[in-house]
């Protein structure tokens, strides 16, 4: 059956300017797929140009658009006709296997688990997305959900960031470890240590604790935290990333002798740039619902709000939502009561 994704065009900070070019650009990579853009249908029919005819994409009409500064709760209330709710609402009644948005954080969750619901055994959705490591890339959660998280929350995370990668890899049995400031078992507050015994105890393959320099270093598949510091060690690294660029830039401009070096290692900084673009990794999936719900940066440029469609894409594909689901179902009566207990 081919894959449908519903795109929320009208969010973001660049808008349909951005998330049309980019559905084109996924749909002449992936030409199984079927998109279905939402919003209003006067601003997008005349970005299609020669698309408007293709029988992969389909236009629904919206009339509202969320704002990046909007109040979620006046959002999830107020604007039932938003690009946003409609194309979620086309997840909840079975018309896309999953939704795409770049637009405003708190509003993309707040509709989704209003409209989605949650998965039976999950209490909180958590925002998981891949992170670059020296041997390929990790996932992490939460980042930026749930700022106050108990020893079962996270044990919930572990469960579905596992299921996701088990889905998504083929790797029936990923590697899950806890984000902490130490590897003994002894550090950390009393939140992390608790989740640690529940991790240890829940049948996951968990490797202990994390230090922060381990998450680029490759040390787990999947990495756990609460959205409090899942989002600073996120936006750390991403002003990282971005401070190292700006400098490397600079040291190259300095003089003669060094545009000359630039020059010749023009490939070797290419291929850096490339490996380490953070344009590569945008797409975050909302776990824990019922239904596949994927948030893209919202100053995302064409390529990477196509990634986003993408991340979407083989999140529906490879059945993201079953394998959750059958990971809490083999859980055993007293781990299952745990993950339940908040």
């Amino acid at each position: 059956m081919t894959t449908r994704i519903a795109i929320d065009c009208m969010g973001g900070d660049h808008g349909p300017s951005v998330t049309v070019p980019a559905a084109i650009r996924f749909l002449a990579e992936q030409p199984a797929a079927n998109l279905i853009l939402v919003g209003q249908e006067e601003v997008l029919r005349p970005l299609l140009a020669g698309h408007a005819q293709d029988s992969r994409v389909r236009l629904v009409h919206a009339t509202e658009v969320v704002g990046m500064d909007e109040s979620p709760s006046l959002a999830l209330r107020n604007k039932k006709d938003s690009s946003m709710r409609v194309a979620i609402n086309l997840v909840k009644q079975g018309e896309a296997d999953a939704c795409v948005s770049a637009g405003n954080t708190g509003a993309l969750m707040a509709i989704s688990r209003f409209v989605l619901k949650m998965l039976p055994g999950i209490e909180r959705p958590a925002i998981c997305a891949p992170l670059p490591t020296v041997n390929g890339h990790t996932h992490m959660l939460d980042l930026g959900a749930n700022v106050d998280c108990g020893p079962a929350h996270l044990l919930q995370f572990g469960i579905m960031g596992a299921g996701l990668v088990s889905a998504m890899e083929h790797k029936e049995r990923p590697t899950v470890g806890i984000l902490n400031i130490g590897e003994e078992d002894i550090k950390g507050n009393e939140v992390v240590k608790a989740a640690a015994e529940l991790l240890r105890a829940s049948g996951l393959n968990f490797i202990g604790n994390v230090e922060g320099d381990g998450i680029y270093k490759g040390e787990a598949d999947v990495i756990v935290c609460d959205g409090f510091v899942g989002n600073v060690a996120l936006k750390t690294s991403e002003g990282l990333a971005q401070m190292l660029a700006s400098s490397l830039k600079s040291e190259f401009k300095r003089n003669w002798f060094t545009k000359l070096a630039a020059l010749i290692a023009i490939s070797v900084l290419n291929n850096f740039k490339r490996r380490f673009d953070h344009r590569r990794y945008n797409g975050a999936v909302l776990l824990g619902l019922k239904g596949i719900s994927v948030k893209s940066h919202g100053s995302a440029d064409e390529l990477s709000f196509c990634n986003a469609i993408s991340r979407a894409y083989d999140a529906a594909e490879n059945r993201v939502l079953e394998r959750i689901t059958s990971r809490l179902a083999q859980m055993n009566p007293a781990d299952a009561a745990v993950v339940e207990s908040v």
